[in-house]
């Protein structure tokens, strides 16, 4: 816990270093903490399950919620099967999230049944890094699953400085087909809408019950200022805290400085793990 509450990091990469680019280097030690890295790493650049459960306590993580490397600043795709000592040495507190390409995975369906059956919690598509469109055909028949399964969809819904991004791919607009085509499906907007939809996200998550903003990659003194044309009381109740880890310098910096900005403490406990506890392990906050 922190501060007395529990804290839920909804998006945590934990890649392997050494199939990563030196963009991937670059970023961490610029927007990352040196010493936290240290820790979680071992000498041949893959993640120690200790030293990163060190690192979850350290920073007062109640769950974590652990993503694959999929982007142009990887050599190749980090499969799940990468992630799961981290997962088994912490199962209670450490989980999956699936990711698909449908450039690279068919039958899709098959492969989202694959990686769920090996505890993931949710799925993520990463239209920049994957050049597809989230309301692509093809991801259709694993948002049904999602659907059915009461599994939300976690979107990358924001720019992205690394070489070979497709920015446009991030816009929010794309959602509206697969919002009016899966009704009831929990959407998560990764990054919020970072760059040039702001409003767009907003928007979203004000005007429809299952959209979310995850706050990941987003620094929160500018929170106020991205979404200043909402009405940000309402808007904050819509967030799910989350870091981009590593690329931040400290998760339980990152979430008391998310805790200020909110009206009450009610919407403190929605944002810090209410509302990702409920659509991602159907669970209420304690």
């Amino acid at each position: 816990m922190l501060d007395g509450r529990v804290l839920v990091d909804a998006h945590i990469h934990a890649a392997a270093q050494p199939t990563l680019k030196l963009a991937w280097r670059q970023w961490a030690q610029d927007f990352g903490d040196a010493a936290d890295l240290d820790l979680v790493y071992r000498a041949d650049g893959y993640v120690d399950p200790a030293g990163f459960s060190r690192l979850l306590d350290g920073q007062g993580v109640d769950h974590a919620f652990l993503m694959c490397e999929y982007s142009p600043k990887a050599t190749g795709i980090q499969p799940i099967e990468d992630l799961l000592p981290i997962v088994e040495y912490d199962p209670d507190r450490i989980h999956l999230i699936a990711n698909l390409n449908p450039h690279l995975h068919f039958p899709i369906v098959e492969e989202l049944e694959r990686q769920l059956d090996l505890g993931a919690i949710a799925l993520k598509v990463h239209p920049v890094h994957g050049g597809f469109a989230v309301n692509d055909r093809a991801l259709y028949a694993a948002y049904e699953l999602c659907r059915s399964a009461g599994r939300p969809v976690v979107v990358h819904c924001g720019t992205s400085s690394f070489p070979g991004s497709m920015n446009a791919l991030a816009d929010p607009a794309l959602l509206d087909d697969v919002l009016r085509d899966f009704p009831g499906l929990d959407v998560v907007l990764a990054h919020g809408g970072r760059g040039w939809w702001y409003d767009a996200a907003a928007f979203l998550a004000l005007s429809n019950p299952n959209v979310w903003i995850e706050l990941s990659g987003l620094p929160p003194a500018r929170l106020p200022q991205y979404y200043a044309r909402s009405n940000f009381t309402r808007l904050c109740r819509r967030f799910i805290f989350g870091t981009d880890w590593p690329g931040v310098p400290s998760i339980a910096g990152n979430a008391r400085a998310v805790a200020a900005l909110c009206p009450d403490d009610e919407t403190v406990d929605l944002v810090l793990s209410g509302n990702a506890l409920r659509i991602y392990l159907d669970e209420e906050a304690a």
